[in-house]
């Protein structure tokens, strides 16, 4: 069996705001192969660069297009074509748009292969220890904490038992972290988890005072409270903070991951479809164990990256928590036909060949970007 065929598509809502929010633009990555079959995968990125990144021609060595890469080769060899990938593009790649976009490339073969095997993605990871898994609400703040409360309140009622909440208002002023904090807690309860996401908001020693602030609210973790380069201000932190500290969600590679866990990080957050794909999420979970550290996959844009997400953490022995989008957008709500629901609080992983999930046609059809 052959790859024939390598299709990146560029999705994108007509209005894009400039807020943190991976479901207003994706790229759909789709294999093709001589026997009709076809594995489906997603880039959470810059999409107008991660589609070069595929369309690009053969050049020097270790400059390639990835489609160049793939084309040709057998899909069932998937580590070994992202140790391919990674080298042969690694004189514009080792980080950065090339890894976002092999990431596209590596869910779609995993997804392939588990169709050429008639096997769900998480039996090929070496199998789920639970099957489904449990959802935590994610959002951004609202503009008022009393607008925040409202949110978390719908989110109760939806049987949600962990929520998290960032960005927004977050930073500046420290009364308004608090108050915002606070009405989350006060609306969701003492009995369910709470994150809170800073978006980088600090440097150390002023998320350090913010953990002392939190401290009244039980939060489940503290999340990028300093800049994703500051490994030096996130050594510090882990070290200091009595609420644990999660980050990674910027980070690509298993190296980028073995130095945060290395720095003391409490929870890792890769995003699959960003990092480097399943294959090194499989990687960092690994690491993670070994380290006694938890990983939680960071999961912001579409169903696709849902799906790959929940066979990811499934077969994970303490990663019973994945990040669940409630964000409007069509891309996150419609684009994948049979999109795992939240059951009791809970996700049930897919049980098809692959990653078991269908696109919409049509939905795809309508917010395809063309190009020129």
């Amino acid at each position: 069996m052959k790859i024939t065929a390598v299709e990146p598509i560029h999705l994108r809502v007509p209005v894009v705001d400039a807020i943190p929010d991976g479901t207003l633009d994706v790229l759909v990555v789709k294999i093709h192969t001589d026997e009709g079959l076809t594995g489906i995968g997603e880039v959470t990125s810059q999409s107008y660069v991660c589609k070069a990144c595929f369309d690009a021609p053969r050049s020097a060595a270790r400059r390639h297009g990835l489609t160049s890469i793939l084309v040709g080769e057998d899909p069932r060899d998937v580590e070994g074509l992202w140790e391919k990938m990674y080298y042969e593009t690694n004189r514009y790649g080792r980080r950065g748009a090339a890894i976002h976009a092999i990431s596209g490339a590596d869910i779609a073969l995993w997804d392939l292969k588990g169709k050429i095997e008639g096997k769900p993605v998480s039996e090929l990871l070496g199998g789920r220890v639970r099957d489904d898994v449990r959802a935590y609400a994610s959002v951004l703040f609202a503009d008022t904490p009393e607008e925040t409360a409202a949110m978390a309140h719908e989110y109760v009622a939806m049987g949600l038992t962990a929520v998290k909440f960032g960005w927004g208002p977050i930073g500046p002023d420290p009364d308004v972290d608090v108050a915002h904090v606070q009405a989350a807690r006060e609306a969701v309860g003492n009995d369910r988890d709470l994150m809170v996401d800073a978006g980088h908001a600090w440097d150390w020693e002023t998320a350090l005072g913010r953990t002392e602030l939190f401290k009244p609210f039980n939060i489940a973790w503290l999340e990028e409270p300093v800049g994703q380069d500051d490994r030096k201000g996130y050594a510090e932190l882990c070290k200091r903070s009595e609420i644990p500290i999660a980050g990674g969600e910027g980070d690509v590679t298993h190296w980028d991951f073995e130095d945060l866990i290395e720095r003391g990080l409490d929870v890792v957050q890769p995003d699959i479809a960003f990092c480097g794909g399943i294959t090194v999420c499989k990687r960092v979970s690994d690491m993670a164990i070994a380290a006694g550290r938890r990983a939680v996959p960071h999961c912001f844009s579409t169903g696709i990256n849902l799906a790959a997400s929940l066979h990811w953490i499934s077969t994970v022995p303490n990663g019973d928590l994945v990040e669940y989008c409630l964000r409007p957008s069509p891309l996150m709500r419609k684009l994948v036909a049979n999109l795992p629901p939240v059951v009791n609080g809970r996700v049930p992983v897919p049980t098809g060949p692959g990653l078991g999930i269908e696109l919409d046609p049509a939905i795809e059809e309508e917010f395809t970007v063309r190009y020129e």
